[in-house]
């Protein structure tokens, strides 16, 4: 608090005493206080409590009702006191009247026989002139320390004008009796003047004697002075309280906060997805202690500056008596990129996007070269595709995009990405093989992504191939041919002689057709990225695959993480091109950095935006990786202990493209088993370089190169610090590699190995050694070192180490079958004649 509050001020703004707040106080907390004690928050919130509860009522309108009727009651009152103070002041008059009368049969005064002229003037200019005469005379003898204002003396001057005015009498006058002399009081110096009243009069203004009355004595000054004591007001409560303002009694205070409760309109808060509790109090128009109050109620222990989500803030909003309403954020995506729906008007044609799938080394990248009429497969090591290729065929006088995906079991993530940014899926089946598990997988991928399947049948050039078996394994994975009345189209094609490629095309566009395929190119490129890789002489190189819009060059593209101005676009022939439409696939530089393979891309408007965004995006990447990661609570501790004991194999994976360098990681980590485990600490794109060489250093990693060599410089490091580079260009030889190394580093297994059996033909107790067994060798040898088994009619005893193994007074390493020693055991000490001891070791053997 920033004023001090005491007991006497707490008291007197409620109408009690200091001992009646002291004696609560005390009732509540223990504490005696005294009246200019200065009291706590918690006090005052406790007193606060008791007298709201101390004087709560249960129902407010009952209770302003019996307001409205005690004050009802109190005018009543007032008015009969009014009417009884008047009708004390007309007795009063009347007689006065009675004996004006009386004194009128009398005599006449004297005045009136020695000026007759003055009965010819008006009677109420001489009732006037006296009437002021009484007055200036009852002025003088007023005392002097009265003084009134001077507008109340004009208001008066002109009320007895008035009163002047309406008395016409003109006779004789009687003057008052004169008062008697109290002791201490100076007489009067002015002259001696007489006051005549005219009392004859009927029409009398008593409202100007009730108002005197009430100008002298006021009957709430009157009940104030008598109920309490004048007490001299401090500064500070002036300034605090008006003059002449009334206290506000509990009651009003309750029927003030009542009406603003009706009157006020609630406050209504915007809140985002988080808000800082400092905030809310502000938009609130409360303070923050006060929200925290409401916070601390929900279970919540929040700081001023601790944020808070909307659904805390909705309730603690809800509970302050005000509204709250959800902040629209514009995020920068939909800033910077175009998300509208494309109107039916604005959708054109498009050329069908074809991924060729199937089990590895099945003639996939064989059946494209056909198509293509190019040796693709020539260049890929071993004859197996390494990595996702694009591109464009004609096909009467139509284009089509096809997608090469890698059969092998490591590619599944490349086979997926290449499924779903497809139409048409052709599913390549050798004919002398059959169905095999990376079909089986193809086909699962292509059912995930509603894409459309066509199987080509493969190597129909092979005297055994047998199409109609794999028409009954397709059957056998819901895949029905049309030749048997179903809806697969199924093609027997031959990489080789190039039998059925035309047809296989023609099935293409006829599925094409009836899938109605549009796009609208005029709007801002989006696609997905199909590979990137890092090229030494030109840097990031992507290959981006246009799913809607036109790609033109110049243009600032956001792909995942990475961001830049597209500098050259070639297609898949190496020709430059400068704009890229709807299922165009294109080879574009000029990022920033490499991107994932699958990420989407957008074409946007503003680059610092778009920066902008991509740090965030990297920002919420390591949030997400941070919070992967398993925390260590009491649930999981023994776990984590547990993991103390595992080897870990780190590896950093270096490849020529991103698709490879995620595959290699997922089939390596794949090869972790209950004692090894495989982690892939860091891959990248690009040659091994000093960077990779430095970090493997320090985490005693083993470097793996697919289709990369390292520098100059990362090999001198690899000697100097003795770091272990493997490079390779097939995966099979890669996996099997990391296989034999993780060989070496599984644990040690142990068997048992008897050495030999002895009996106990007698004991002998040694004091400060214990029982010396004396032993017999029955079979093989005993050593030092062996460990013994103790075993009784049969039953294991006990199993222990010799401490001691002699032959007469010598120690010896080794007793060998058909000699007597001496045996001691480290902690087993109770030997019996007849027991059999069994020597034997543990040695390590591999599998």
């Amino acid at each position: 608090m920033t004023n001090k509050y005491k007991v006497s001020e707490f008291a007197k703004d409620f109408a009690m005493t200091s001992k009646e707040i002291t004696a609560i106080i005390k009732d509540l907390t223990g504490e005696e206080k005294k009246s200019a004690a200065v009291l706590a928050e918690s006090e005052i919130a406790l007193l606060f409590d008791f007298i709201t509860k101390k004087n709560s009522v249960k129902s407010f309108e009952e209770y302003f009702a019996t307001g409205e009727e005690s004050r009802a009651a109190a005018a009543k009152r007032r008015k009969e006191e009014r009417d009884k103070k008047l009708a004390d002041q007309l007795a009063i008059l009347e007689q006065l009247k009675a004996a004006a009368e009386a004194a009128q049969r009398g005599e006449e005064t004297p005045a009136q026989e020695k000026k007759p002229a003055q009965e010819k003037k008006p009677a109420g200019k001489t009732a006037a002139k006296k009437v002021k005469t009484d007055d200036t005379a009852k002025a003088a003898e007023a005392p002097k320390e009265t003084k009134k204002p001077e507008k109340k003396a004009a208001a008066k001057k002109t009320e007895k004008k008035a009163v002047e005015e309406e008395a016409p009498y003109d006779g004789p006058l009687v003057a008052p009796p004169k008062k008697e002399k109290k002791p201490g009081v100076a007489p009067n110096r002015g002259p001696a003047q007489l006051r005549h009243v005219d009392t004859r009069v009927s029409n009398v203004n008593i409202d100007k004697y009730n108002e005197k009355y009430e100008t002298i004595a006021p009957a709430n000054t009157m009940r104030d002075n008598f109920t309490r004591k004048q007490k001299i007001k401090q500064k500070s409560q002036d300034y605090r309280r008006p003059q002449g303002a009334k206290r506000e009694t509990e009651a009003d205070k309750l029927r003030r906060m009542q009406l603003e409760r009706i009157k006020k309109t609630p406050i209504t808060v915007t809140v985002g997805e988080e808000i800082t509790v400092g905030e809310l109090a502000a938009a609130l128009k409360k303070t923050a202690a006060e929200v925290i109050k409401e916070l601390m109620k929900l279970g919540m222990m929040a700081s001023v500056n601790q944020v808070i989500d909307y659904d805390t803030a909705e309730i603690v909003v809800t509970e302050m008596g005000a509204k709250i309403q959800k902040a629209v954020v514009v995020t920068i995506e939909e800033q910077i990129m175009d998300i509208t729906e494309d109107k039916e008007e604005d959708l054109k044609p498009r050329s069908p996007v074809v991924v060729v799938m199937g089990h590895v080394d099945h003639g996939k990248t064989s059946l494209l070269d056909a198509i293509r009429n190019t040796a693709v497969t020539d260049t890929e090591a071993g004859g197996i595709t390494q990595h996702i290729g694009a591109y464009r065929v004609k096909c009467k006088g139509e284009d089509i995009t096809f997608l090469d995906t890698p059969g092998h079991a490591a590619f599944t993530a490349m086979r997926q990405r290449g499924a779903m940014a497809t139409d048409i899926a052709i599913l390549v089946v050798a004919a002398d093989d059959g169905i095999m598990p990376q079909t089986i997988e193809a086909i699962n991928h292509a059912k995930a992504a509603n894409v459309q399947i066509i199987v080509a049948i493969n190597k129909m050039d092979k005297p055994d191939a047998n199409p109609d078996r794999i028409l009954q394994q397709l059957t056998e994975h819901s895949l029905v041919p049309e030749e048997w009345g179903g809806d697969v189209i199924c093609v027997p094609v031959s990489a080789k002689t190039h039998e059925g490629i035309d047809k296989l095309l023609e099935s293409v566009l006829l599925v094409a057709e009836m899938l109605e395929l549009k796009a609208n190119p005029d709007r801002k490129a989006k696609g997905v990225v199909i590979e990137a890789r890092l090229d030494k002489g030109r840097g990031p190189v992507a290959t981006l695959l246009v799913q809607n819009g036109t790609l033109n060059s110049g243009d600032i593209i956001v792909a995942g993480t990475s961001v830049g101005r597209v500098r050259m676009m070639t297609d898949e022939n190496g020709k430059q091109v400068k704009s890229a439409g709807p299922s165009v696939p294109v080879e574009i530089t000029g990022l920033a950095e490499t991107p994932a393979a699958g990420d989407s891309f957008d074409a946007v408007s503003d680059e610092r935006l778009a920066r902008e965004l991509v740090e965030q995006r990297k920002d919420k990447a390591k949030k997400e990786l941070f919070e992967a990661k398993e925390k260590v609570t009491l649930d999981n501790l023994f776990s984590h202990i547990g993991e103390g004991d595992l080897k870990q194999l780190n590896i950093i994976v270096k490849a020529d493209v991103q698709g490879s360098v995620e595959a290699v990681k997922s089939s390596l980590e794949k090869l972790s088993n209950e004692e090894v485990k495989v982690v892939a600490i860091h891959g990248g794109v690009g040659a091994i370089n000093e960077s990779d060489v430095m970090l493997a250093q320090t985490s005693g990693a083993i470097i793996v190169g697919f289709n990369v060599r390292p520098d100059s410089v990362a090999k001198a490091a690899a000697e100097r610090d003795g770091v272990d580079i493997r490079t390779y260009r097939v995966i099979y030889d890669c996996i099997e590699e990391i296989e034999a190394a993780m060989k070496g580093m599984l644990a040690p297994k142990f068997r048992e190995s008897i050495l030999g059996t002895v009996e106990v033909r007698d004991t002998y107790k040694i004091s400060n050694v214990g029982t010396i067994a004396g032993c017999y060798v029955t079979n093989g040898k005993v050593t030092r070192a062996c460990q013994i088994r103790v075993i009784r009619d049969g039953i294991v005893i006990a199993e222990d180490a010799i401490s001691s193994l002699r032959r007469f007074k010598d120690d010896v390493k080794e007793v060998a079958q058909g000699y007597e020693c001496g045996i001691g055991l480290d902690k087993f000490a109770d030997i019996k004649l007849g027991d059999q001891f069994e020597a034997f070791i543990m040695e390590e053997y591999a599998d």
